[in-house]
């Protein structure tokens, strides 16, 4: 964003360099995501905190640094938080991804009360949540939603637009990609793209896990949050999945990733599947 428009940032751009990148600084841009988001960066993310530090000075006209971080600090609630937490997230993502949840999945929902509500807590550019819909849809048809939630604003207007190059719906079966995408022509020739009357069961909206007021209404049969889990601390990982089973209807299902485990919480969790949980009890 231009300077002279950005109140947050005032002044021209200053030259700097990746050097002028302290640990001290890298500290400082590590604990503001952290206190925003719940996600712990490494020390083995140093280079992309500095890539993504520099990326956004010159975006913002920032005088370095600590001016940049001081103007986040001072204002929790400015747009730029927005971007700064956008340009951390990986959103490393694939239809049908550890595809052995999908058939629990529908195995599931065909003896659960109608309408099924599934909400898919890290959907990142759309392909986990599209992926619960066509299984929901070969289950329960025209009776069933899907909340899809990402604190990545980016991949959610992605997800909406439910548009994908060709090579990341490879992996969907053939009679299901004819089922349910519509192969681009003329200026969209080589992307694929999700019919809308399947999209129209999925809603996407920015959230914040790591938020100290969660904005949901409704429970849930099921809730997805796979592989997103571990760049939280343990306390939060424990706090969120606690909330989680909070918003569960009786006898509902987690899916978390398949390196994410939380067989020690007895007293919230029971292991159901590989990587499935329900509440103890």
């Amino acid at each position: 964003m231009p300077a002279d428009s950005n109140q947050l940032f005032p002044g021209q751009q200053a030259a700097w360099s990746l050097a002028s990148l302290d640990a001290g600084q890298l500290e400082r841009a590590q604990q503001l995501l952290r206190r925003h988001c719940g996600m712990v960066l490494g020390a083995h993310k140093r280079m992309m905190a500095e890539r993504v530090l520099r990326e956004r000075i010159d975006q913002t006209g920032a005088r370095g640094v600590a001016a940049y971080l001081d103007g986040l600090e001072s204002d929790a609630g400015h747009p730029e938080w927005e971007h700064f937490v956008n340009a951390f997230m990986i959103n490393h993502t694939a239809f049908f991804r550890e595809d052995y949840h999908f058939p629990i999945l529908a195995e599931f929902v065909r003896s659960r009360p109608r309408p099924v509500d599934v909400w898919c807590a890290a959907a990142s550019t759309g392909e986990e949540a599209y992926s619960i819909a066509m299984t929901l849809r070969s289950v329960c048809p025209g009776s069933f939603s899907v909340w899809a939630t990402d604190i990545d604003t980016e991949a959610l207007a992605q997800a909406r637009a439910a548009v994908y190059p060709l090579e990341r719906v490879q992996s969907i079966p053939v009679d299901v990609l004819r089922t349910y995408f519509l192969r681009g022509l003329g200026v969209q020739h080589g992307f694929a793209r999700v019919r809308p009357e399947l999209a129209a069961y999925v809603t996407f909206q920015p959230f914040n896990l790591a938020s100290a007021h969660w904005s949901v209404h409704q429970r849930f049969d099921a809730i997805f949050c796979r592989n997103t889990m571990i760049y939280f601390d343990r306390a939060l990982q424990e706090k969120i999945l606690r909330r989680f089973v909070h918003w569960l209807k009786p006898g509902g299902l987690i899916f978390v990733g398949h390196s994410e485990s939380y067989t020690d919480l007895r007293d919230c969790v029971r292991l159901q599947g590989k990587a499935v949980y329900t509440k103890a009890g």
